[in-house]
């Protein structure tokens, strides 16, 4: 039988103060060739072991070998200058220096499938992973060839639809794709961000998800959300398209957040991913807290449904904090697992 209420994280978790400074988002490898590749593996196992110690029922990489969400994607595909960088506002928010599109794109070899298989070996969890989604691909780089948002979406559905097959293949049974962009260019989700994600999941057969959160804890994030007002409604531009389309599960932000939880309505049928834990603050949730978001969702979502999750990725906290999370995650799932079972 299924575990109710099976609880996961939405992303990246701590990394360990010998491969990266911890506590920083991006932060540069302290070891470098056959040395790194055996840290990242290593830590890649240490992140499995404590997320099974907190009792998390959908495991992942914590996104170990990976520096960044979006680019460590990108750096593995033909066609993206990474020496020639150019500034761009990203989301809309914040200005970042970034590589530049030259030339078609095509990923010549798999980026992540060996990780995968080094992960599907040492558990048997279900494993979740998680890819940069099409729109936010396109919204990390300058585009000097294409031109056009659109066709270059269009072209990293195609790539990361290559990749998502072979991760599959290696025993992944959630491939979850970030789009933190939909939260930002309703027009273009609608007209074709919706679109370019289905292409990207095209033909799988296990699960996919689609996660859309308000982003990490830093401060163009933080000072951002402080202009959105009491209620946070982005969720209301994409949720009806989203609860039409081909994807299984969709993935957003509740704990601390001013997203009015009858949002979730919009996406009935849909599996949801409920983050219950706030990734921007190192106060750590009690199970009663978790619980109590919980329960609110249950409001809008079968049980059946529903996966308790975190916000965001939690690579800027410290590992002591991040475990606490997971811990109350698991805990208070077990709280309302045990009402909805009485």
């Amino acid at each position: 039988m299924k575990k109710l209420l099976p609880t996961s994280t939405a992303g990246s978790l701590p990394k360990p103060s010998w491969i990266a400074e911890p506590e920083k988002l991006w932060s540069p490898w302290k070891l470098e060739g056959e040395a790194l590749q055996q840290a990242k593996r290593d830590a890649l196992l240490l992140s499995l072991i404590e997320q099974e110690a907190a009792g998390i029922d959908i495991v992942s990489d914590g996104e170990q070998t990976r520096q960044h969400f979006v680019t460590t994607f990108i750096e593995h595909l033909t066609g993206v200058d990474f020496e020639k960088r150019e500034t761009v506002r990203i989301r809309d928010r914040y200005d970042a220096s970034v590589p530049t599109v030259f030339d078609a794109v095509s990923r010549e070899r798999p980026v992540f499938v060996e990780d995968a298989k080094f992960l599907r070996k040492h558990t048997k969890k279900p494993i979740k992973w998680a890819l940069p989604g099409p729109m936010t691909m396109i919204d990390t780089l300058y585009d000097d060839y294409y031109k056009s948002r659109e066709k270059l979406a269009w072209e990293f559905a195609k790539i990361l639809n290559q990749e998502a097959k072979e991760l599959e293949a290696a025993g992944v049974d959630i491939i979850q794709f970030d789009e933190p962009a939909f939260n930002v260019f309703f027009d273009e989700v609608n007209d074709w961000g919706i679109a370019t994600l289905e292409r990207a999941i095209e033909g799988l057969k296990c699960e996919t998800a689609v996660h859309i959160c308000y982003g990490y804890g830093i401060k163009a994030n933080t000072d951002w959300k402080k202009t959105l007002g009491s209620e946070w409604r982005q969720y209301e531009e994409s949720f009806p398209k989203l609860q039409q389309s081909k994807i299984d599960i969709i993935s957003l932000e509740c704990q601390n957040s001013h997203v009015p939880m009858d949002l979730i309505e919009l996406i009935r049928g849909k599996k949801v991913m409920v983050g219950a834990i706030d990734v921007a603050t190192n106060q750590i949730e009690t199970a009663e807290e978790v619980a109590e978001t919980l329960r609110r969702a249950l409001q809008f979502v079968d049980a059946d449904k529903l996966y308790p999750s975190t916000n965001c990725g939690m690579t800027p906290l410290s590992r002591t904090v991040a475990n606490g999370k997971l811990r109350a995650l698991s805990a208070g799932a077990e709280i309302v697992r045990q009402e909805l079972t009485q």
